[in-house]
């Protein structure tokens, strides 16, 4: 066991190595990144079990997506898992590297109130919804919407019921007390229903590639993408082939003074080249 996995949450994000890869990734706002970090933890007593190298992890991918992990935002998650740390993204989240792409002129998810949904047809995608109808603040279902650039739109309904029923058979986290789903159900849902959509129909960069395959997973390895599938069972799975580096691997770069690389292991490191054919999304 390296000298990293022995350190506690609050050391091991003040070890050099790891303060410059945040720094790298943000910049000025590294510091406060960090700071949500440790906050991630308070709240969250099984968190504050989990292996702080792999809560890092995950901060390292959100810092890579430049998401923010404060749950008060809504864009990213570290969440218990066991005793490792999972990576989720939020609905806002996914909006987020949406808008970031470029190819998406509008979209939407919402929360659908019993009395507004009129009517749906899941075969021509047609609905009907009045927002002025709504009759009670019982959410029956989640509406998600897309619309490209180049003019191509995809919609799609979910009942609350159907989501539910997908939760309970495809995500990890769905009957923790302390996960996203039992803390903010609406949230989830929206962000279950959106990321289907995007992930089955929308055209995804890099970043939305990264995102799929990192998204409800304990990281093993931010550098190489190294993602647990020792349990298959996950939120709206996406095949997608390992491309652009994105974090380092941290345990390679500090020895046992937690020194930084020498020159000519970053010289080395700078030669490599990563991989960066995509690979769409699978239905």
């Amino acid at each position: 066991m390296s000298n990293l996995q022995k350190l506690p949450l609050a050391q091991l994000i003040k070890t050099g190595a790891i303060k410059d890869r945040f720094a790298q990734l943000l910049g000025h706002r590294s510091n406060i990144f960090a700071t949500s970090i440790i906050n991630a933890t308070k709240d969250n007593p099984q968190l504050q079990k989990a292996e702080p190298l792999s809560i890092i992890q995950c901060a390292l991918v959100a810092a890579s997506l430049n998401l923010e992990v404060d749950k008060n935002l809504g864009q990213a998650w570290i969440v218990p898992y066991g005793q490792k740390a999972q990576f989720q993204i939020g609905w806002k989240g996914w909006v987020q590297l949406a808008l970031r792409s470029g190819q998406f002129s509008k979209i939407n998810v919402q929360n659908v109130y019993e009395g507004q949904l009129k009517e749906f047809n899941p075969f021509t995608e047609e609905i009907e919804l009045d927002h002025t109808a709504k009759t009670s603040d019982e959410v029956v279902g989640y509406f998600a919407y897309f619309k490209l650039v180049n003019g191509y739109t995809k919609s799609l309904y979910w009942s609350k019921e159907e989501v539910e029923k997908h939760g309970a058979r495809f995500s990890k986290t769905f009957g923790s007390k302390y996960g996203v789903w039992k803390t903010d159900f609406d949230a989830m849902a929206r962000k279950t229903v959106l990321k289907n959509i995007l992930s089955n129909w929308a055209p995804l960069d890099v970043n939305m590639q990264h995102a799929a395959k990192s998204d409800s997973r304990v990281i093993n390895d931010a550098q190489s993408m190294d993602v647990d599938t020792s349990d298959e069972i996950f939120d709206d799975a996406v095949e997608v082939e390992d491309t652009a580096v994105i974090a380092p691997n941290i345990e390679e770069k500090i020895d046992s003074n937690f020194d930084l690389p020498s020159e000519t292991a970053k010289k080395a490191k700078a030669t490599k080249q990563p991989n960066t054919d995509p690979l769409g999304a699978e239905d």
